[in-house]
């Protein structure tokens, strides 16, 4: 089954739980690449995490990493744990 691409405006609106699996420390390198790719080419990322309806993915641009968490344009925070994967 597909997974579904939400809107990064409709993210506030899920509830965001972890992934299976923690990936978020093989996913740094990424993590840092879509937010340079964010900031310096306005190049958007897919990144797929996870909800307590299944994974989701968002097409959009990161704007900042944290210890803990992805932020996007209007102060969207999606946490580290639930990612699933990024691709650019």
């Amino acid at each position: 089954m597909p997974i579904e691409i939400v809107e990064k405006e409709h993210i506030s609106y899920l509830n965001i739980i972890n992934a299976k699996e923690d990936h978020s420390e093989e996913l740094k390198t990424k993590l840092a690449e879509a937010q340079r790719l964010g900031n310096e080419f306005k190049a958007k990322a897919t990144i797929t995490f996870n909800t307590t309806i299944g994974p989701k993915k968002v097409d959009t641009t990161v704007w900042a990493v944290t210890e803990k968490y992805i932020q996007l344009k209007s102060n969207i925070h999606i946490p580290l744990k639930s990612l699933i994967d990024i691709d650019f």
